[in-house]
């Protein structure tokens, strides 16, 4: 008779007591707030390397444009082509144009976007720089014109 009374007291309690659904809520919770920061920081992440790419995009697109005008790259390496960070291309001719147009695509396509051309020689030194949450970074690449 024993048996059967401790049978009984165990068969009374069924499922989970309220402690116990709370601590897995604030367990699932906790988890849930892991995955959305892993997205968080997979998104800026994500957006980071676009604007690297679109940085790496403009550089390159002025250097065809050099290539494009060699000629008049090359024979005139301190007036043509040449523009430094913060100045602001003026003129006609195809040259001060086509600056323009680059230095007009860097503010539009990056954030504080920026650029310049160095040329030593018949090597184009290509340097863009913008801005990302309060960190200021630059791509640089040398090509031959």
């Amino acid at each position: 008779m024993n048996h059967r009374h401790i049978h009984s007291k165990t068969s009374i309690q069924r499922g989970t007591t309220l402690v116990e659904t709370l601590v897995a809520l604030l367990v699932l919770s906790i988890g849930l707030l892991g995955v959305a920061a892993l997205q968080i920081n997979a998104l800026q992440t994500n957006q980071g390397a676009h604007v690297r790419s679109q940085a790496s995009v403009l550089a390159y697109d002025i250097a065809d444009r050099m290539r494009a005008n060699r000629v008049s790259a090359l024979e005139t390496p301190t007036s043509g082509y040449t523009v430094l960070f913060g100045e602001t291309p003026t003129g006609s001719t195809l040259n001060k144009v086509d600056l323009i147009n680059w230095k007009l695509a860097l503010t539009n396509t990056l954030p504080a976007g920026d650029g310049e051309v160095l040329l030593v020689g018949d090597i184009a030194i290509i340097r863009v720089r913008w801005t990302d949450r309060s960190v200021t970074h630059q791509f640089e690449t040398r090509t031959r014109i």
